[in-house]
């Protein structure tokens, strides 16, 4: 796929949508039961997702799992 391609469909997320980050930081409109929906779905794509995707790297890209790695454990 062209650069321009994957620029045209827009970012992907990481751990948290737009909306996600909207709604837990405070920023966006949003009731306590969307920010209660945001935090649920959050916390699956970290139990749930994440494991997943970090023993695909540890088995086919060590290097990504390392940068990784380095971005989450910096914080």
């Amino acid at each position: 796929m062209s650069p321009n391609a994957t620029a045209a469909m827009g970012r992907y997320r990481a751990v948290m949508t737009e909306t996600d980050r909207e709604y837990i930081s405070g920023e966006g409109d949003a009731t306590d039961h969307q920010v209660q929906q945001s935090v649920t779905r959050v916390r699956s794509r970290i139990n749930d997702e994440l494991p997943r995707d970090i023993e695909i790297l540890r088995e086919h890209r060590p290097d990504l799992l390392e940068e990784l790695q380095e971005v989450v454990c910096e914080e």
